[in-house]
C-alpha cells in the first residue's frame, strides 16, 4: 500500500454550545465547552488513519500546552508525526466553533501553522512516486504551491481540498490532480453562484472539460457529485441522525485519500468517503465521529 502524506493545519478546537449568536455588545450565557484536536490538515491525517492508511502529517504547532496535547494525541491515533516542528513564542493553532441547533460557526486563529514553511526535507524524507499527497489552505498559501508543485515532481497523486477557499488556487490546478470542493468553494472556483442543480452539472462538465483537474464536490445533505466519461455521477447522502458537522468534509477527504493508497478506484473511493461523512456527524467533535474501516463496512 502506498503512503498518504498529509500537508496541513493542527488546531485546538473549543465547542461551544449555545442557542444562538451574540450581537454586537451582546453578552449570551452558552451551555457547554468541550476540547477537541482539530486543523484540516489533523482531521484528515486521523480520518486516514483510523481505515488504516499509513500516514504522516507535515505541520507545525506553538510551544505550548496545547501543542503537547494535539501532538500525543496525533501520535496515539497512528499518525507519524515526525514531520511535526513546534514554534516558540507563538500560540498553536485554536478554533472556536459556535455549535448552534441549526449549524455552525466558526472563529480560526492560525497561530503556528501561519509559519509552517520550510517543508522540502520532510516532503523528500516521507513523499515518494505513487504516494497520495493531501493538502488544503489553513497554512500559508506559497507554502500549499510549494508542497503541490514538489508531490507532483516526484511522481505523487496530489489532492487539493480548497478550503478555506482563496481565488489563489487557481495557479495551482497545473499541480492538482484531484480537487475536492464543497459546494461553495466550487463557486468560487467559477467564479459565480449558481441558481439549480441542473445549472450545478452543467457548470461542473464544463469546468472538468476546461481542466485536467479531476473535480469532485461535497455536497452536505445531496451527496457528492464527481465528473466521468463527460457525465455528473451523484452518490447520495445517508438519511442519517445529524449531531455535529463540523469535520465531515475532513472525514471525506482523508478516506477518499487513504483508498486511493489502496488502489481503489475513484467511483469505489467516493463511496466508501461518503459513508465515512455521514458517520462522522453522528457525534459531537471533528475527530470524535471519524469511523474505523470495519464501522464502514458495517454500516
Amino acid at each position: 500500500m502506498n503512503k498518504v502524506i498529509v500537508l496541513g493545519s493542527i488546531n485546538m478546537d473549543m465547542v461551544m454550545e449555545t442557542d444562538c449568536l451574540p450581537k454586537v455588545g451582546e453578552t449570551l450565557l452558552g451551555e457547554t465547552i468541550d476540547y477537541y484536536v482539530g486543523g484540516k490538515g489533523a482531521n484528515q491525517a486521523v480520518a486516514a488513519a483510523r481505515v488504516g492508511a499509513n500516514v504522516s502529517l507535515i505541520g507545525k504547532i506553538g510551544e505550548d500546552t496545547f501543542g503537547s496535547k494535539v501532538y500525543n494525541h496525533l501520535k496515539k491515533e497512528k499518525v507519524d508525526v515526525k514531520a511535526i516542528t513546534s514554534e516558540k513564542n507563538i500560540f498553536t493553532g485554536v478554533a472556536s466553533i459556535f455549535k448552534l441547533k441549526e449549524d455552525n460557526a466558526i472563529v480560526v486563529l492560525p497561530g503556528a501553522n501561519m509559519l509552517l514553511e520550510d517543508i522540502e526535507e520532510a516532503l523528500m524524507e516521507k513523499l515518494e512516486s505513487k504516494d497520495i499527497f493531501l493538502t488544503q489552505l489553513e497554512i500559508p498559501i506559497a507554502t500549499v504551491k510549494k508542497g503541490l508543485k514538489e508531490a507532483k515532481k516526484i511522481g505523487a497523486v496530489t489532492i487539493l481540498n480548497p478550503a478555506p477557499y482563496d481565488e489563489k488556487v487557481l495557479e495551482m490546478l497545473p499541480y492538482v490532480d484531484i480537487i475536492t470542493p464543497n459546494e461553495t468553494e466550487f463557486e468560487g472556483l467559477l467564479g459565480f453562484e449558481l441558481a439549480d442543480n441542473s445549472q450545478f452539472e452543467k457548470e461542473m462538465l464544463k469546468w472538468s472539460t476546461q481542466n485536467e483537474t479531476q473535480l469532485i464536490v461535497t455536497r452536505g445533505a445531496q451527496g457528492i457529485s464527481y465528473t466521468t466519461e463527460n457525465q455528473v455521477v451523484t452518490i447520495p447522502a445517508a438519511k442519517i441522525k445529524v449531531v455535529d458537522t463540523t469535520g465531515a468534509g475532513d472525514t471525506f477527504n482523508g478516506i477518499f485519500a487513504a483508498c486511493l493508497a489502496e488502489g481503489i478506484s475513484i467511483a469505489e473511493a467516493v463511496e466508501r468517503s461518503g459513508k465515512g461523512a455521514s458517520l462522522s456527524v453522528t457525534k459531537l467533535g471533528a475527530q470524535t465521529g471519524m469511523p474505523t474501516l470495519a464501522e464502514i463496512e458495517a454500516f
